[in-house]
C-alpha cells in the first residue's frame, strides 16, 4: 500500500473559478459569459461564490467586468517571467523614430559619458502577435554604433548588438512603478488617455562593466502583468 499525504482542500470558490475558466477556454475574446444568477444556477452554488470566483479571475486578468454591462472574456496578460515565444505569441516591434542629440547631464549621468557625447535615441512600438504591448524609448551612445540605421532594427536589439558589433549584455538594474499614459504613448498604444501602466526604466551593462543603454518603457496594463517567483535563501 503506498502511504499518501493529506490532500489539499478544494474550496467552493477555487471549484467554481476553475469551472468558470472551462467556460472562458471555449468562449471567444470579447465574449459575454453569463451573469452570476445563471452561473449560480448551473454551477449549482451561491451567488456570493460565484461573484468571488469572478471578482479573483478579473483580479488576474481573465474577464473584465463592466458596469451596467456584464462581465466579459478577456485578452490574458502576458506575464513577466514568460517570453512571449514560451506563451506561443510571436514577438514583434516597429521603429516610430531614429534621432541623435547630445546626451546633457541626465542621460550622461545615466550612460556614464560626458553631457556633450552624442547619444542615439530611438523610440519602438513592442508588439505580441501584432498587438501593441509597450512604446518603449532606447537611448545608447553614438559610438557605440556606428552605422546603424532604423532598417536594422526590425529584429532582437541585443543580437544585433553582439553580431554586428561585439557588445554582449551581461547585466543590468531594473525599476519598475505604476503610471498612466500621457497623450503620446496613449495614441501609440491605442488607449484611453491616462490609462493604467507600468513604467520600466533599465540601465544594461557589457561585460566590461561598461553602461552601454538605458531604455524607459511604458506597458499597457491591461495586457501585462508582473510575475515574480521567491524563495527561501539557502542557508
Amino acid at each position: 500500500m503506498t502511504a499518501t499525504g493529506p490532500q489539499p482542500k478544494v474550496t467552493k470558490q477555487s471549484a467554481t473559478r476553475q469551472q468558470v475558466l472551462d467556460l472562458i477556454a471555449r468562449l471567444g475574446i470579447g465574449t459575454a459569459i453569463p451573469s452570476e444568477r445563471q452561473l449560480s444556477a448551473d454551477l449549482g452554488v451561491s451567488r456570493l461564490t460565484v461573484r468571488a470566483a469572478l471578482d479573483a479571475l478579473a483580479r488576474e486578468g481573465y474577464v473584465v467586468r463592466r458596469r451596467g454591462s456584464g462581465t466579459y472574456v478577456q485578452q490574458p496578460k502576458i506575464a513577466q517571467e514568460l517570453t512571449m515565444r514560451r506563451r506561443g505569441m510571436t514577438p514583434g516591434s516597429r521603429t516610430l523614430s531614429m534621432e541623435t542629440e547630445l546626451a546633457g547631464a541626465r542621460l550622461g549621468r545615466l550612460l556614464r559619458v560626458s553631457p556633450s557625447e552624442k547619444i542615439l535615441v530611438i523610440k519602438r512600438l513592442r508588439l505580441a502577435d501584432g498587438e501593441t504591448m509597450a512604446i518603449e524609448a532606447l537611448h545608447l551612445p553614438s559610438a557605440l554604433v556606428p552605422g546603424l540605421e532604423a532598417k536594422d532594427l526590425g529584429g532582437s536589439f541585443y543580437e544585433l548588438l553582439r553580431d554586428r558589433y561585439g557588445v554582449d549584455i551581461a547585466s543590468g538594474t531594473q525599476a519598475i512603478e505604476p503610471t498612466v499614459t500621457n497623450e503620446e504613448e496613449s495614441a501609440a498604444l491605442g488607449v484611453p488617455l491616462h490609462s493604467p501602466a507600468f513604467l520600466f526604466e533599465r540601465t544594461s551593462r557589457d561585460d566590461e562593466g561598461r553602461t552601454v543603454e538605458y531604455v524607459q518603457s511604458v506597458y499597457r496594463g491591461d495586457r501585462y502583468r508582473i510575475v515574480t517567483e521567491l524563495s527561501r535563501p539557502q542557508s
